[in-house]
């Protein structure tokens, strides 16, 4: 069961003598929840490591409600807000990642669309959210529907992304993270994700059919690694929607521990209305409300991630 629950407020780096109403050496369940949410409610005081060399993760799964896109937007705010710069590409024709991050994604605004075509530049078609100054969005319009069509009689068809995320284009940016949030299927807007990223995190749920459909994902990695990008590789895996009061919940915690061993985070994201809610409001949980345990878990797998990232320049 210690592996289920999200890091502790130790773990990411808090005093326990910071806590206000705890004298020092006492350490309660409330201190720590405290600790936690300060991190939250004062990121200021809690920045995270940026990476050692520029991380460009593909968000990825093809099974729908698995909370790929709100663990995309999420990761990226908590990141944002504690001092990291980062840019997200929403790739899923629904736009889900830019209403999150209160991006403006009718059709006719400058998007991902036009830059797969090669018609714009990144700079051209970036906005900031709203969520926080060091968040950049590639917002996705009803335009990007029709893109694997168009796609398909191009030339380097799988890489259009990845020439378009040169990087130049990322250092005229700045961003130490570039996230790329993929709509629930395997095809070419997926692929060129795979092409243009060096990491793919999978988002897992903790339920029963978790694991349905993931031996295909992961067969279509292993395809884009030895025919299109040798880089690429599974480094991350969260398991979302955890319900603590059911064993089924456990089970394929343990499952997927087994399995995939360090490759997951330890911070597992809980099932939350709040989290749900929050895109209804144009906004992150971290915005909507950021004491909420959904905010406070979102923050410890950002910063897990972001410790991760500094670790490898210093092994």
């Amino acid at each position: 069961m210690a592996d289920t629950r999200t890091r502790s407020a130790s773990e990411a780096g808090v005093s326990r003598e910071t806590t206000r109403g705890e004298s020092p050496g006492e350490w309660t369940p409330i201190a720590e929840e405290a600790a936690r949410a300060a991190q939250v409610l004062h990121p200021d005081r809690y920045s995270m490591p940026r990476p050692s060399t520029r991380r460009v993760l593909t968000v990825a799964n093809q099974k729908g409600g698995v909370g790929k896109t709100t663990s995309t937007v999420n990761i990226a705010a908590a990141l944002a807000l504690h001092g990291v710069q980062v840019l997200v590409v929403d790739l899923d024709p629904q736009g889900n990642a830019s209403t999150a991050l209160d991006v403006e994604h009718r059709s006719g605004t400058l998007s991902v669309y036009e830059l797969l075509l090669g018609e714009l530049t990144l700079r051209q078609t970036v906005a900031r959210s709203s969520a926080s100054p060091n968040l950049w969005c590639v917002p996705a319009t009803i335009d990007l529907a029709g893109a694997e069509i168009e796609l398909v009689s191009m030339v380097a068809r799988e890489q259009r992304l990845k020439q378009a995320l040169t990087a130049e284009a990322l250092d005229d940016l700045g961003v130490d993270y570039v996230l790329i949030d993929c709509p629930p299927s395997l095809g070419l807007l997926t692929v060129n994700a795979l092409v243009a990223a060096e990491e793919v995190l999978i988002p897992i749920q903790c339920e029963y059919y978790a694991l349905e459909g993931l031996g295909q994902l992961l067969s279509n990695i292993d395809l884009v690694r030895r025919h299109l990008n040798r880089g690429l590789h599974v480094s991350t895996i969260l398991l979302t929607m955890y319900d603590g009061r059911t064993k089924l919940a456990d089970q394929v915690t343990t499952e997927v521990r087994q399995h995939f061993g360090e490759t997951v985070l330890r911070t597992v994201i809980p099932r939350s209305v709040k989290v749900s809610e929050a895109p209804g409001f144009g906004k992150t949980v971290l915005g909507y409300d950021p004491g909420s345990r959904g905010a406070m878990s979102y923050v410890d797998a950002a910063r897990e991630i972001a410790e991760a990232g500094a670790r490898v320049g210093r092994q």
